[in-house]
């Protein structure tokens, strides 16, 4: 029995021992004595007696044990020309200022702190100051809109905002602070103070009595030592789109979480103390929150923090420069950048310039990694290209090979096999176990492993309405697929409306809603159709009002905008076509599934319940792809 195989087992017939076992990677406050409460299932608990405190355990003990000069993080920004670097004596003392700074403004434990931030050194700091303070945080992306960022501030009801005059672009500047002054002015929940940082390139006025100059305020405050938490207290919200277009904040608890990172970076990514690990992933996202900012750091290794892109800045030898630079042993990054790579690079030349003789693997997750993207990757490299499957809702892998525990065969278009706590199973629509082979929904048996989402915040009701309703016992991943002979799952797309644009988990619902407002849309339709380089892309169809005297294309211009305003550029909504009718079964429900399928240049079967057939017929020329 090989090393994966014995560890999954172990931890299939004795979970909590094989968890208590991990537990002790991580330094406690209190250590557990209990390690999973089953008693009021579906909510399972994890270390439940247990306190700690996160931000301790990625800085302030490697400090301790004598790796205070040690790299910590390295940020590394082409879109400004500036890189810096932080041992792990000088990230724990800027934290812990910038708790103290925090704590001026009367943040403390289970309060919550918005993080709206580009990808800068002070991101790293206000999540982990936060966590240091035993305080919440909710990072939102710097790409959604005010609309977007008010309905999080509505959900998480923050005491401060943490935000910065402005985020850079290869090619333009994004003024931050007035997108957040338009969701606070939006927003029925004010928070009492703002956190700025002030960036050279462009600054901004701050609103007198709450807003802060970061370098001021946290340059003046006094360092705080970490606040020990209970190990299932909240450490972060991370909102995800919910399929009514609300979103659903994901909650992820102190103690299960450590625990799970620590065991992932070395058993999955087989990274340690020393090693030099790049997730280049936005922040605001769970690859950002796991991989860049948490795991690398609990384990001791090095982190990349990087402000640019795969290509474009300057060109699209970008990454491998990064490497080379940084002595990247792992890069982990999501199949559109290496699409987008491959693209301006086919013949992989720039890869051959770099010195890449520290990278191991490359990792890649967030949308289906195709096997022609697989094969270029591989055949430039040279080296293991590991699919990993996991969502927002997890937090770490739920299937991947784990180069930690040993190197297993690489299959195109798997994710590879399941990593132990997570008992994955196919299942048809009555709740049985398929035949291997056989597509069905892909679901997970409860209780999930430490490091899962432990509910929603404040909702448990939708938490179980959600992912633990359609099938007794378990977690319904949205996601289909088989598992093959030899135990590997093939992953083949989302079951619901929620689309995946570039690794980014977007709501065609939220997209519907804001087409729907306009006065001139009588009805429409979102769906995500197949995109070679972003994965998916979302699609707009609209049906006007009678009567109306806008023009289809003047009303398509408007629409599309309205999204990008509502929803921010990446959406990607770039097409809306308006139509005569939708096509929609006879009880109304709009076929967007047969939509989608047509649009993929595939052949659907027509649903016989649908109510008019000459409908779908008539979109056919506006659905089918390159029309």
């Amino acid at each position: 029995m090989g090393a994966y195989r014995r560890a999954y087992e172990q931890e299939r017939t004795d979970p909590e021992a094989f968890w208590a076992a991990a537990a002790r990677e991580v330094e406690w406050t209190r250590p557990p004595e209990r390690i999973l409460d089953a008693s009021a299932p579906p909510f399972y608990r994890w270390f439940p007696d247990a306190e700690l405190n996160t931000c301790a355990n990625a800085l302030d003990r490697h400090v301790a044990a004598g790796r205070g000069d040690a790299l910590a993080l390295v940020y590394d920004s082409p879109v400004t020309g500036t890189s810096r670097r932080y041992t792990f004596a000088q990230l724990t003392d800027e934290v812990a200022r910038a708790a103290g700074a925090l704590a001026s403004l009367g943040v403390g434990r289970g309060d919550r702190v918005i993080v709206y931030l580009p990808m800068i050194p002070e991101a790293v700091v206000a999540m982990l100051a936060c966590a240091r303070l035993g305080a919440v945080h909710s990072v939102v992306f710097g790409g959604f809109a005010a609309p977007e960022l008010a309905a999080r501030m509505d959900d998480a009801r923050p005491k401060v905002v943490v935000s910065a005059s402005c985020g850079i672009e290869p090619t333009r500047l994004v003024p931050y602070k007035p997108m957040m002054d338009a969701a606070i002015e939006l927003a029925v929940h004010k928070p009492a103070g703002c956190l700025i940082v002030q960036r050279e390139q462009h600054r901004c006025d701050l609103v007198a009595g709450r807003d802060h100059d970061w370098d001021a305020l946290v340059g003046s405050a006094p360092p705080l030592a970490p606040v020990p938490v209970a190990a299932t207290d909240p450490l972060y919200i991370l909102y995800t789109s919910g399929t009514t277009g609300r979103p659903k904040g994901i909650v992820r608890d102190n103690g299960g979480h450590a625990v799970a990172m620590s065991w992932s970076m070395r058993n999955v990514y087989g990274i340690g103390p020393g090693d030099v690990m790049w997730a280049a992933s936005d922040i605001g996202w769970a690859v950002g929150h796991s991989y860049t900012v948490y795991a690398p750091l609990l384990v001791g290794a090095t982190t990349v923090l990087y402000e640019g892109k795969p290509v474009g800045t300057p060109d699209a030898g970008a990454f491998w420069r990064v490497i080379a630079d940084h002595g990247v042993n792992v890069l982990f990054t999501a199949p559109t950048a290496i699409r987008a790579i491959k693209k301006e690079d086919p013949a992989a030349e720039l890869v051959g310039r770099y010195d890449r003789t520290t990278l191991r693997a490359l990792f890649l997750a967030g949308e289906r990694l195709d096997p022609a993207t697989y094969e270029w990757a591989s055949g430039a490299l040279g080296l293991p290209v590991v699919d990993n499957w996991w969502q927002t809702e997890t937090g770490w892998p739920i299937c991947a090979a784990p180069l930690g525990l040993e190197p297993l065969p690489l299959k195109a278009g798997s994710p590879s096999v399941p990593m132990p706590g997570y008992d994955v199973r196919v299942l048809d629509a009555a709740g049985e176990e398929v035949p291997r082979g056989t597509e069905g929904a892909i679901c997970i048996r409860l209780p999930l492993p430490p490091g899962a989402l432990p509910t929603l915040w404040e909702d448990d009701e939708r938490y179980v309405a959600s992912y633990l309703s359609a099938f007794d016992g378990y977690y319904l991943t949205g996601d289909g697929g088989y598992v093959d002979d030899d135990g590997y799952l093939f992953v083949l797309g989302r079951t619901d409306d929620v689309i995946n644009v570039a690794g980014h988990r977007l709501s065609t619902g939220s997209m519907e809603a804001v087409l729907a407002a306009h006065p001139a849309v009588a009805e429409c339709a979102v769906v995500g159709v197949a995109d070679p380089f972003k994965g998916q892309v979302p699609r707009g169809l609209v049906v006007m009002k009678s009567g109306t005297e806008i023009t289809p294309d003047v009303l398509a211009a408007e629409l599309v905008a309205r999204v990008r305003a509502e929803i921010g550029p990446v959406a990607s909504m770039r097409r809306v076509d308006v139509v005569a009718a939708l096509p929609k079964t006879r009880s109304g429900k709009i076929l967007r599934r047969t939509m989608r399928e047509l649009a993929d240049g595939r052949s659907p079967a027509i649903p016989s319940t649908i109510e008019d057939a000459a409908v779908l017929d008539a979109l056919r020329p506006v659905l089918l792809p390159d029309t």
